[in-house]
């Protein structure tokens, strides 16, 4: 793992692109809703089932990372919109968007607006996304 030098921030590649920043968790939800604070940590929540992550509030968005960030969200007025990065096309309902960044990488973009929202399906996808943040997706690393 590597640390930059200037904002501690920890990745797994040597000299990754980021935006170097110390931002506050808190900052993402003022002036947002109760119930969009309580879909944040329903979100949270099915995160960590999956096992212990970081949690890395950014300048625009929160970042979830284990080796590498596997999902990020935007904390909107009224609902919480995010991606999580995996390593197939899953073609779902559940995501709004998918870009195909490269051939094993592909971000899948989600919006939740109500508890409903955090379906069964969508939480079985943080679980595979949550692998290729532990890089399990990688034939070379065990």
């Amino acid at each position: 793992m590597w640390h930059c030098p200037l904002c501690r921030r920890q990745f797994a590649n040597r000299n990754q692109s980021h935006s170097c920043g110390r931002y506050n968790l808190e900052a993402h939800f003022r002036d947002k809703s109760a119930e969009t604070r309580q879909l944040y940590e329903k979100f949270v929540a099915q995160v960590r089932l999956s096992g212990p992550v970081t949690i890395l509030p950014e300048k625009t968005r929160i970042a979830f990372q284990v080796r590498m960030s596997f999902a990020a969200v935007q904390v909107q007025r009224s609902k919480i919109t995010g991606h999580l990065v995996m390593a197939q096309r899953h073609e779902r309902p559940c995501f709004v968007r998918i870009d195909s960044i490269s051939r094993g990488n592909h971000v899948h973009h989600f919006r939740i607006a109500k508890p409903e929202d955090l379906t069964e399906e969508l939480c079985g996808f943080i679980e595979e996304a949550y692998r290729v943040g532990q890089q399990k997706h990688l034939k070379h690393h065990s």
